[in-house]
């Protein structure tokens, strides 16, 4: 790690222009590929799955993307001869719009199931000519604002769809602005200086940049779901930022204890650049764990948020060094440097409330470790009514336009017209056509159907499809129970004596597959994230208490995290508020996603406290002293990197997105929790209740394990060498026999 820091800083034009290069070439290169992210999150081989696959081979006419518009009169009906004229004319208008195939008229000879009963709400079919990830926002805007434009007194017109909420895309860059904001104000008051500050910015900006385009390029040669560019920056502005302020801040305190620029940096990096990395590669392998569930759609956002993860770590071993040799001194504000050029370098000794609390948390251990537990277990239990299920547009902002064609839809066809279920039929042979042909009337007399169109068979008559709409909502139970009801029991009736085959397909359906194969792989993905986990930290602590007490905070900050998301979201705690909708349930791959990332994020903080613990401990075999040094010097860097972070993360709420907002709001609270409870609080009370026994491993395992290291020799550290000009000697480690320890244990202490 020195000598690839000091080559950084010997050549640091080159390094800089070197990034610089990568950043415009792979943003030029995406530019001109385009992106290729998909929002189909279908699990193959589930019966919805399989549906899916059928329908769009035998009808490939239906695999553009299929939108509503509604109108909706207050009094009169949409029968009136002037709303049925204008209305009539606008739809013409529409049909002949580019990007629109199709527009199916309530008012032509098929089309009075398109009108309520009441004759007050009325919808036309709008099929565009290509699927949603692929249209043309101006095009579908244009088709919006045409629609809307026939509303007047008295009559509504909404529209509604996954083509529709195009328009209603987020405002990603808004909430990047105010996430770099809100992290340059917590920079400057940390550092005091200007440059300093910049350098964390500009060193996530163009690792994160860099990444993004490599995310775009990405998905033209695997599946990248349409949120994982968002997750990516979020991600990798967080851990970026956070990274280069750990490597920063030790890089000042080298400049204040007299080194010159390119000692300090050179351990700067060398101490903390191996913190950076050890903390990188366990957020990656958190992140590559979602592998474990051979999911699509989910390999390419593990893959995408591990690349972004990789570059910033490899810009701030890279980048950053050769940016502080640019700006030399002026990393400290110019009061520090005139105190040093005055008073020459002194020692900075812990102190202020970071002091202060490491000696309080010290003298009461018992009863703050008790309150840190009650807080989380009490912030968890929303946690145990999770349901995951379908998030439509039912949970939109209530100002959306396709939220309000959703509730328009409900109130004037039922709920389960927003989500019908898709009977696909494999039909072999008249007898199959002929049992197909009789579904209908039987599915009339089960309970949770509504209504029943169909069936409509493909040219060969060897697919047919049904269309059920469901008594309630596409997210209620109740059309989930409808689904179980219709596969386990009258489908399979319906076939008696023939090869017929039907597949239920939909929106509920596809995602309770969805949710069903993900909560039966979630305890191996789980098991496989906490396993890699702790035997990392085994290898860099060597002892058997950090890694599971390491586990355990995690899972308690996961499961915290998961019940305030669960509140929000869910229950609807403030999301309106929050212009995040109404509530509904929580996304099925949410608990995955989340699971990597925040395991991966708090082993950053357990790595840069603990590791600077261990350092104290193998000097003097005090865990009293180890527990309260590192708190104290570790604490102010750990709340300052996590408040960035909470305000990285809380300023994707701003996105408008639901999923990026659930994501936003997760990771915020877990990592707050995590930095502020968990790790400042009932970490260290732990280790002083533990006392010793935080450090001890079996000696067979001792002299199994491989050696690997965070911190780095101190004779190998630049400028430690006792006398040398400008810089204070530096303790020199020495074996010495530790009070208490077993025999064969060796501790180090300061000579």
């Amino acid at each position: 790690m020195t000598a690839l820091t000091r080559w950084c800083l010997r050549r640091r034009i080159v390094v800089i222009v070197l990034w610089l290069a990568a950043f415009a070439g792979a943003t030029a290169a995406a530019g001109v590929a385009g992106s290729a992210y998909s929002d189909h999150y279908d699990v193959p081989g589930t019966e919805s799955g399989q549906a899916g696959a059928l329908l769009e081979r035998a009808f490939p006419d239906r695999s553009g993307d299929r939108d509503t518009i509604v109108w909706h009169t207050e009094t009169g009906t949409v029968r009136a001869g002037a709303v049925q004229k204008d209305l009539q004319q606008t739809l013409d208008t529409i049909a002949r719009l580019p990007g629109v195939a199709s527009v199916h008229s309530p008012y032509g000879p098929q089309g009075a199931g398109q009108i309520s009963q009441d004759g007050h709400t009325a919808y036309a079919d709008l099929a565009f000519d290509a699927p949603a990830e692929d249209l043309d926002k101006a095009q579908v805007q244009r088709v919006v604002d045409t629609a809307r434009a026939a509303a007047a007194d008295g009559l509504q017109v909404e529209l509604g769809g996954a083509g529709i909420a195009v328009t209603e895309s987020s405002d990603a860059q808004l909430a990047e602005l105010i996430g770099l904001g809100a992290a340059a104000v917590v920079l400057f008051l940390a550092f005091g200086s200007l440059a300093a500050t910049l350098l964390p910015l500009v060193t996530a900006v163009v690792s994160v940049g860099t990444a993004s385009a490599g995310i775009t390029l990405l998905g033209h040669a695997m599946t990248v779901a349409d949120f994982a560019p968002m997750l990516g920056m979020l991600i990798g502005l967080g851990v970026g930022i956070d990274y280069a302020l750990f490597i920063v801040t030790r890089h000042r305190r080298g400049l204040k204890s007299g080194l010159t620029v390119q000692q300090a940096a050179e351990r700067a990096v060398s101490v903390s650049g191996r913190a950076v990395v050890f903390a990188g590669a366990t957020v990656c392998i958190a992140l590559l764990g979602m592998l474990v569930l051979r999911l699509g759609f989910l390999n390419g956002v593990a893959i995408a948020a591990s690349l972004t993860v990789v570059l910033t770590v490899a810009a701030s071993v890279t980048l950053l060094p050769a940016l502080l040799g640019v700006i030399g001194p002026r990393a400290l504000s110019r009061r520090e440097r005139r105190q040093l050029a005055a008073d020459g370098p002194r020692p900075e000794p812990p102190a202020g409330f970071a002091a202060w609390w490491s000696g309080f948390v010290e003298r009461h251990p018992k009863l703050l470790g008790a309150a840190a537990a009650v807080v989380m277990l009490i912030l968890a239990l929303p946690t145990l009514s999770l349901h995951l299920g379908t998030s439509d547009q039912g949970n939109n902002p209530a100002t959306s336009t396709t939220r309000q064609a959703y509730d328009l839809l409900g109130e004037g066809f039922g709920p389960g017209s927003n989500g019908p279920l898709t009977l696909v039929g494999d039909l072999d042979g008249a007898k199959d056509r002929l049992a197909f042909d009789r579904l209908p009337d039987e599915l009339r007399g089960t309970p949770g159907v509504a209504q029943v169109r169909g069936p409509e068979f493909d040219g060969s008559g060897s697919t047919g499809v049904i269309t059920v709409v469901p008594d309630g909502s596409p997210q209620s139970r109740q059309t989930s129970d409808l689904v179980e009801r219709l596969r386990a029991d009258v489908l399979p009736k319906a076939g008696e004596g023939t090869s017929m085959r039907v597949h239920v397909g939909g929106v509920t359906a596809s995602y309770d597959d969805f949710a069903s194969v993900i909560v039966g792989k979630l305890p191996l993905f789980v098991g496989v994230v906490i396993g890699l986990g702790c035997v990392l930290l085994l290898l860099a602590f060597r002892s058997i208490g950090i890694p599971l007490k390491a586990a355990a905070m995690n899972i308690a900050a996961v499961a915290s995290s998961f019940g305030i998301v669960v509140a929000i979201f869910q229950w609807g705690w403030g999301s309106e508020l929050l212009g995040l909708g109404s509530a509904g349930p929580i996304e099925p791959f949410l608990p995955v996603i989340m699971v990597s990332v925040l395991f991966g994020l708090s082993m950053d903080y357990q790595v840069f406290l603990v590791s600077r613990m261990y350092e104290e401990w193998r000097l003097t075999g005090d865990n009293r002293r180890a527990v309260r040094v590192g708190l104290a010097e570790t604490g102010r860097v750990i709340n300052s990197a996590a408040v960035i972070m909470i305000a990285v993360f809380a300023a994707f709420v701003l996105s408008g997105d639901r999923i990026i907002a659930m994501f936003g709001i997760g990771l915020a609270a877990a990592v707050a929790l995590d930095a502020f409870v968990l790790r400042t609080l009932l970490v260290p009370a732990l280790m002083h209740l533990l006392g010793g026994a935080n450090w001890w491993l079996p000696g067979w395992l001792e002299r199994w394990l491989p050696r690997i290291s965070i911190e780095p020799p101190a004779e190998s550290c630049v400028g430690a060498g006792p006398g040398a000009e400008g810089v204070p000697p530096v303790p020199v480690a020495v074996p010495l026999a530790v009070p208490g320890a077993r025999r064969g244990d060796e501790g180090l202490v300061r000579k």
